[in-house]
């Protein structure tokens, strides 16, 4: 069995599971983002009275953060009041962050277990290696009254990542140029492993973007073998032991494909599409009007410190407006710590609590018809951050911060930005 499905097969108590076999796994972490108020409409319509496991369950208030809108603050205060009723202590309020770290740093997230959230980006716990899918309000009411869900066991895909990456080149750049070459359902409903010694050279929180936007290629989760950077990534977060599995030796995928990064430039996705990516420079000039670090691709202590060297002793250009959103509350104090948020201050940027933000198209930082923005988040189709008539690039922290320098699209390696 491939790691994924030995995950399965502990939490369906069985010895072993098959790809396409239909199993009842009992969930280990349930997760609900405040915009889905339903769960709770759903959970009683179903005749849920007490929610059988509460201490695997997690509300976060991170899509509306602090509400915009008087629904928005309505369905808090269900979440609230629900929670309460129901003895659940895992309350993330509007100044933690998004959900998708905040259960990391909270020691929400292990190796080995279930993780069901409602939010398709669930899929970026699998770089914890976890077997982690996002999931609708339905099923998640399920989880919540019997502390399980049915699953369908999942084939699996080898994507092995070769050679090294150029300086200016990150995880975001990786996952564009493989969505670029092979779509967005490729994927669809399976895991999608990603290995290599790109991979293994990665900081855990460059991974979680590959796994974060396996979603993207149609995948039902991502995931990569726990090694010793996991384990220290881990350490402080969750109490060991973890239960971390490993494929069987012999292990055959369902298939297995090769990328050589060697020549990996910055890449882009143009307005659309996720798969719609290119080099930076075959795109670049063109005129924007905000850019936008953050998200659960592009808001980690990672992203805002490359953002910051880029821009230490710059201004934002005049006309384009910069936004940065970190991740979680603990990102953003360590931005201050480190003093990358007064850089990016003193370069003229704005920044907005912790949380989904611009990302959703909810509040702090909505799009115009006929504006364009250039994001570090994981989507760019029509209406996804505003106006149906905006525009939306997809690039890493380098190219958001080279961009906002300029006031157009520009590859951080450009040589008017060499110092």
């Amino acid at each position: 069995m491939h790691a994924v499905h030995k995950i399965l097969a502990a939490a369906a108590n069985r010895k072993a599971v098959a790809p396409g076999e239909i199993v009842n796994a009992k969930v280990d972490l349930c997760g609900i983002n405040d915009i889905y108020r339903i769960v709770i409409h759903a959970f009683h319509e179903m005749g849920g009275r007490r929610v059988r496991h509460p201490d695997r369950v997690a509300i976060f208030m991170d899509h509306n953060a602090p509400s915009s809108t008087l629904v928005g603050a309505e369905n808090q205060k269900a979440f609230r009041e629900f929670a309460r009723e129901q003895g659940i202590r895992h309350v993330f309020e509007v100044e933690r962050g998004i959900c998708h770290e905040v259960a990391v740093q909270a020691g929400l997230v292990r190796p080995g277990e279930v993780v069901i959230i409602t939010d398709s980006h669930t899929t970026t716990h699998g770089a914890l290696g976890a077997f982690s899918t996002g999931v609708g309000s339905t099923d998640l009411a399920v989880a919540l009254i019997e502390g399980e869900l049915w699953f369908r066991v999942p084939e699996t895909i080898n994507l092995r990542l070769e050679g090294r990456l150029q300086d200016g080149v990150a995880a975001k750049d990786v996952t564009l140029h493989i969505l670029g070459a092979l779509g967005t359902d490729f994927g669809n409903y399976k895991v999608l492993e990603f290995t290599g010694p790109v991979v293994a050279g990665m900081p855990v929180e460059e991974r979680m973007v590959l796994a974060n936007m396996a979603v993207e290629m149609g995948a039902k989760c991502g995931y990569i073998q726990p090694d010793e950077a996991t384990l220290r990534y881990l350490a402080g977060r969750v109490r060991p032991p973890f239960r971390v599995q490993e494929s069987e030796p012999g292990y055959r995928f369902d298939a297995e494909l090769g990328f050589s990064l060697d020549a990996l430039e910055p890449q882009v996705a143009r307005p659309g599409r996720v798969d719609a990516s290119c080099p930076v420079r075959e795109a670049a000039g063109v005129p924007i009007d905000q850019v936008f670090l953050g998200s659960c691709t592009g808001g980690r202590l990672t992203d805002i410190a490359a953002a910051a060297r880029l821009l230490e002793g710059r201004r934002v250009a005049r006309g384009t407006r910069l936004i940065v959103t970190a991740a979680s509350r603990e990102i953003l104090e360590a931005s201050i710590a480190h003093g990358y948020l007064q850089i990016l201050l003193a370069a003229g940027a704005s920044v907005t609590t912790p949380g989904c933000g611009p990302c959703f198209g909810l509040h702090a930082g909505v799009l115009a018809a006929g504006e364009r923005c250039v994001t570090t988040s994981s989507r760019n189709y029509p209406g996804r951050m505003g106006s149906e008539q905006a525009e939306i690039y997809l690039a890493s922290a380098l190219t958001a911060a080279a961009t906002a320098i300029t006031g157009r699209l520009t590859d951080p390696r450009d040589p008017a930005l060499r110092r």
